[in-house]
């Protein structure tokens, strides 16, 4: 029974978060959820790559510049949003299937407290260390100054951007979809608006576009909380509960910072080895950076969705379904990319010219936008076992698998290339270093599911031990609860 005070959450009807994933079509689940978070997600990317399209529009290639490095550092605290994210969707889904909607309530709410004191954190950290990151990854001069301003404007908003985030994964936790959508869609709808009256309007140039980026947080986290409060995931926090659910967070959340820290770190490396080139080749990467989020979003969108599906089969003892979810993520990524990659490839030229891209800058862009689909593939396959891994228990094969390609995956191959090569040999190597981790990952997870099903954990050492499913959803030790 709640608790007095508390909002009964109905267990029987799905609209009201029941686990709906344990029963129906795999791929339309998997269909459905990816679509919706497309939307969702590619109205977040495309907000940046909105704003850097105004900002090229200055004329200035050091601009586009100085956005684009602003970009990797905010990267890192986005990162950090993403992990609380997924320890959110993982807890809560797994206490759905479990039918343990109070259980699923209160780790909500022990989240959101904790995303909130860990944003504000991150960005007074990051505030504080702005000269000597900026600098390590390449920015100097004019460019310098201009991401730094920038970025005093809009990191302090990511206090509403990390529970804005939040929200939309205990949506999607609960199958609410829609609504998920409606939180990123909905910041997207406003800076259409708002970026190029700052930016032209009132003439504040880039200074705008990070105004831009704090209005559009604000709507995230309104249309969000809207969101919550309707399905009623959130309840008075209370202390000891928010305590006591910490470790339990941290296991999921811990290793999956660990893990969204790592592309980070390689893009910061990217931009570092391209710095070499000069500001041109700078730009090129930039408008990379930002366009093939926004192209490949169903591939971050399905890597997102199917979490929740996962978790509410594995709390419901499906492991056949689990199973299929892997299987059909993986054709729907192959689809999905050739699709995508067909459409980069036509449209390169137009899209460069609309970018202001010329010269070095331009054929860089144009060779990504040819050799994007197998590259972008393998790293589908990869993050379609990432979220295999965070949400099943084993959290840190994902930051193995990650921070290998952002290292051994990206490193040596992007040094060899920029020597041979120049700038495309740089985007190639990286693209070559995706394949035997995008391989590997995907093998992994379906080794994953079935040491769950057989029940061999403990001879798989202390990496491959999973917590049991009930203890992923065990009430915290004062709250008086239990399953």
């Amino acid at each position: 029974m709640p608790e007095a005070g508390e909002a009964p959450v109905p267990e029987s009807r799905p609209d009201e978060g029941g686990a709906r994933f344990v029963s129906g079509s795999i791929l339309r689940h998997v269909v459905v959820m990816s679509a919706t978070g497309s939307v969702g997600l590619m109205a977040i990317f495309a907000v940046d790559l909105l704003s850097l399209f105004y900002v090229s529009k200055l004329g200035d290639p050091a601009l586009t510049a100085a956005v684009g490095f602003a970009s990797i550092v905010q990267f890192f605290a986005i990162a950090i949003n993403i992990g609380l994210m997924i320890a959110a969707g993982a807890l809560v889904s797994r206490a759905i299937g479990a039918n343990d909607p109070s259980g699923a309530r209160r780790i909500a709410t022990s989240v959101t407290i904790h995303c909130l004191i860990a944003s504000g954190l991150l960005a007074a950290f990051l505030l504080a260390v702005l000269d000597p990151l900026l600098s390590a990854i390449g920015a100097e001069g004019h460019t310098l100054d201009v991401a730094k301003r920038y970025l005093w404007i809009s990191l302090p908003s990511n206090l509403l951007l990390g529970p804005g985030m939040l929200f939309t994964g205990l949506l999607r936790a609960v199958g609410a979809a829609r609504e998920a959508m409606y939180v990123t869609l909905g910041g997207a709808v406003v800076t259409v608006f708002v970026d190029p009256l700052l930016i032209f309007g009132f003439g504040l140039g880039v200074d705008g576009a990070a105004l831009a980026v704090c209005v559009a947080r604000v709507t995230f986290v309104a249309v969000g909380w809207a969101g919550v409060r309707r399905y009623r995931l959130l309840e008075a926090p209370r202390l000891h509960a928010i305590l006591g659910d910490l470790p339990l967070v941290t296991r999921i959340a811990g290793p999956a910072v660990l893990t969204n820290l790592a592309p980070s770190v390689a893009s910061a490396f990217v931009a570092h080895a391209l710095s070499g080139f000069g500001p041109p080749a700078i730009a090129g990467n930039v408008v990379i950076e930002r366009l093939a989020p926004v192209a490949f979003c169903g591939l971050f969108a399905m890597s997102g969705s199917i979490g929740p599906i996962l978790g509410q089969n594995w709390g419901a003892g499906r492991f056949d379904r689990m199973r299929g979810v892997l299987r059909a993520g993986a054709g729907v990524t192959a689809l999905y990319v050739v699709v995508v990659w067909l459409l980069l490839a036509v449209a390169r030229s137009p899209l460069a010219g609309a970018f202001e891209l010329k010269g070095v800058a331009a054929e860089l862009f144009g060779f990504f936008c040819l050799v994007s689909g197998p590259v972008w593939f393998f790293n589908g396959l990869l993050f379609l076992a990432n979220a295999s891994f965070n949400n099943l228990g084993f959290p840190f094969i994902s930051t193995f698998l990650n921070w290998g390609r952002a290292t051994l995956g990206t490193v040596p191959p992007a040094l060899v290339g920029a020597a041979w090569y120049g700038p495309e040999g740089v985007i190639a190597g990286t693209g070559i270093g995706s394949i035997a981790f995008g391989v590997a990952g995907l093998a992994l997870a379906f080794r994953t599911v079935g040491r769950l099903e057989r029940g061999v954990s403990s001879e798989a050492g202390p990496v491959l031990d999973p917590p049991a499913a009930d203890e992923a959803v065990q009430a915290a030790p004062s709250s008086g609860m239990s399953l």
